[in-house]
């Protein structure tokens, strides 16, 4: 039995779960299901389900009806398709918005709406390591330990939410303490829209530091590289090998005198180039 339409995010997976249900009670096929839909090509569906095209809005609707899919199901389901085509993180937002009020008008969370919620702004991260480090402090006084604009009225939403969504708890002599102490998006894939708004957050905020705070509190630096699709991946897994070994670091030291943000960032400077594999790199330090 398939869950219903409004626990998925993925429209790859729930073409793939509805091929599979049918499958498991009949002969289906996957030329079957592709000429339900009115398309030519048998495998086409296929390819779909494992994630290796895309549907147009035109070639969605059509998939959907042959699927059954009517009323809120249709409308949820063109919603996932219109979220994977959106161009800019202000489309993907409101597609995600409209996808959540739906699951939720039917009595259902999607996966991950938490984080989407926790990772739109910057506020909630360190609210939720303040509120940690300061025990006992009111949401004044946590607004004022902030380098950042926030109010008192700010934390308390904050601290409402972070404990509401389990990302807190507060015990019975009111000290907040985290269920978890680091957080993965892992492979929620809706979140990615709101991780983009932070990084921006916290990008800004970086300049501002650049500027305005003296070099014994703040460590720039970075490296100019020449780099193949083999040498990319490998550098990308040590980024996140080293991630991981500076949240064990971290964590290994209770007394928190501040809230540091720590950004990782690789990204192209230069289109692909068709010269050799000849590369220079060149270390920057401020």
């Amino acid at each position: 039995m398939m869950k219903s339409i409004v626990q998925y995010k993925d429209y790859h997976e729930y073409v793939l779960e509805y091929y599979r249900e049918r499958k498991r009670t009949s002969a289906f096929t996957w030329r079957e299901f592709a000429k339900n839909a009115g398309f030519a090509a048998g495998s086409y569906l296929k390819l779909v389900g494992d994630g290796k095209t895309r549907l147009r809005m035109e070639g969605a609707k059509k998939t959907a009806l042959a699927m059954g899919l009517i009323g809120f199901e249709y409308d949820y389901f063109m919603l996932m398709v219109r979220y994977e085509s959106a161009k800019t993180d202000r489309e993907k937002k409101k597609c995600f918005e409209e996808m959540e009020a739906l699951s939720s008008s039917h009595h259902v969370k999607i996966l991950g709406s938490e984080f989407y919620t926790f990772y739109e702004t910057w506020k909630h991260s360190v609210v939720r390591e303040l509120a940690v480090a300061m025990p006992g402090a009111k949401p004044h006084e946590i607004a004022k330990a902030c380098r950042l604009p926030i109010s008192a009225a700010d934390v308390c939403d904050s601290l409402r939410f972070l404990v509401k969504a389990g990302f807190l708890m507060k015990d019975v002599k009111g000290v907040y303490h985290q269920t978890t102490l680091s957080l993965t998006t892992g492979r929620l894939k809706v979140v990615s829209v709101a991780v983009h708004s932070l990084l921006r957050q916290m990008g800004e905020f970086a300049l501002d530091a650049l500027d305005n705070l003296p070099i014994s509190e703040r460590h720039f630096s970075g490296i100019t590289m020449g780099v193949n699709a083999e040498s990319y991946e490998k550098v990308v897994e040590e980024l996140s090998q080293c991630r991981k070994r500076i949240v064990s670091l971290v964590s290994a030291y209770k007394d928190v005198e501040k809230v540091y943000r720590l950004n990782m960032q690789l990204f192209p400077i230069t289109e692909k180039l068709n010269c050799g594999s000849e590369s220079s790199e060149k270390e920057n330090k401020k």
